[in-house]
């Protein structure tokens, strides 16, 4: 194998959806050492979320793609050389190839770095210990390097894997208030809230404030457009539900799609329930509301904001009212509003160097085994067709039959995007109507 301190490093990004490719992808550039380049190849994680092309592209982390499944991707690491991966991807999925990468027993393996996409409010203990294993497990500030460092300790587990950095799309110029510019952005987000009654409420209460504000451009953000899905389900889109709303929608609101960053270079008000885009406005010092009208509770994930100064209600944003972020909580969140954020990646890169440049890395050990969790682990690896072992079980071969005749491909393709699409429409469309008799 040629020497881990070639100027390249040859780097594999597996993401499972658009905003893990993106988290994956510069995570990968960010952290890849100083003075050396990087020749990044992506993979897509076959599955319920994967990204179509448009998405892709929103998301601006530019790289050719192929989709895969997770048996295939390991194939890949058998066949080709790669220094470092990034596992973008759900936890589960994680630990699926934390093991089959441990089974592949490479005489040198590469370096295999995960993380998290943004806020973590939810599933804490679950989502990291099944990340446990993986040579660098990115925290996106100072305070979730502490609660990750607390749980592995608390396990048991070793917590040396657990390296501060930041969210890799921070970034934009700091805010300065334009001359004649009045804009309000919503940050929409799939699943939060989750029911039809919150999400009208909220784009009511939207449609309500720009009504009121004839002059302010007000803006609904939106993750993707009808079909497409994101790393959540979205069982209620903003789209359809504005289709409903009550006199149709005032001129000064739009529904707009995009990247966020563009977004944000024209908001003078960002508003979310807790949307990770309430940090990327921060960080460019951009006045940010999380809103309160639904209570501040952890399935909201607001409560994550508790102690920010940025809570808030419609009925105070109606009424003039611009939160004021607390600086010491925005530190500690790792948004670097005081400038500080090209140094957030250096103890990553460090740890990355020394991982290239020192001796062949040893077996991973995660802490979920046979041993640890027997009833839990081998149900886990056999979602993604591996055995108890972490070695591909019959199954997976027969995932990936087929054939590679074009024709045959064409045809395997358009099957599996027409299952896709009857998928979504049954979480759009048919379950709403399910529920809706089921009530009758």
């Amino acid at each position: 194998m040629p020497s881990r301190t070639n100027e390249a490093v040859r780097v594999a990004v597996l993401a499972d959806s658009d905003t893990r490719w993106k988290w994956g992808a510069l995570t990968a550039r960010r952290i890849t050492p100083e003075g050396r380049s990087i020749e990044l190849s992506g993979y897509l994680l076959r599955g319920r979320a994967t990204p179509t092309a448009r998405q892709l592209a929103e998301v601006g982390a530019e790289a050719e793609t192929r989709e895969v499944t997770g048996t295939a991707f390991l194939q890949t690491l058998r066949e080709q050389e790669y220094d470092l991966v990034v596992l973008a991807l759900v936890g589960g999925a994680v630990q699926a190839m934390l093991h089959g990468i441990a089974a592949l027993d490479l005489e040198d393996r590469p370096a295999i770095v995960t993380g998290y996409v943004g806020v973590v409010y939810e599933k804490l203990s679950d989502g990291l210990l099944l990340r446990h294993g993986a040579d660098i497990v990115l925290a996106n500030s100072r305070y979730d390097g502490q609660r990750f460092r607390a749980v592995y300790e608390g396990v048991g587990a070793d917590a040396s894997s657990v390296t501060e950095a930041a969210l890799p799309f921070l970034g934009g110029e700091r805010y300065v208030p334009e001359e004649g510019r009045d804009t309000v952005v919503f940050a929409a987000q799939p699943s939060v809230p989750a029911n039809r009654a919150d999400r009208s409420y909220l784009l009511k209460r939207l449609v309500e404030h720009a009504r009121l504000h004839p002059r302010r451009e007000v803006l609904l953000k939106l993750r993707s457009k009808i079909g497409e899905h994101t790393t959540h389900v979205e069982e209620f889109p903003y789209q359809r539900l504005a289709e409903k709303v009550p006199g149709g929608l005032p001129p000064n609101f739009k529904l707009v799609y995009g990247n966020m960053g563009e977004v944000l270079d024209r908001t003078d008000l960002l508003v979310t329930v807790s949307s990770t885009a309430a940090l990327e406005a921060l960080h460019r010092r951009i006045p940010t509301a999380i809103l309160t009208d639904l209570g501040v509770r952890e399935p909201l994930g607001n409560h994550h904001f508790i102690g920010s100064g940025c809570l808030a209600s419609w009925d105070q944003l109606d009424g003039g009212g611009r939160p004021k972020a607390d600086a010491v909580w925005a530190d500690r969140q790792g948004v670097a509003a005081d400038g500080s954020y090209s140094s957030s990646f250096d103890q990553a890169r460090r740890r990355v160097a020394k991982l290239l440049d020192g001796p062949v890395l040893p077996p991973l050990d995660p802490y979920y085994t046979a041993t640890t969790a027997p009833g839990y682990l081998p149900g886990l690896l056999a979602r993604y067709h591996l055995a108890a072992d972490g070695t591909p079980l019959p199954s997976a071969a027969k995932a990936a039959s087929g054939g590679s005749g074009s024709v045959r491909r064409v045809v395997r393709e358009a099957v599996r995007g027409a299952a896709r699409g009857a998928y979504r429409h049954g979480v759009q469309r048919v379950a709403p109507v399910i529920r809706r008799m089921g009530d009758l």
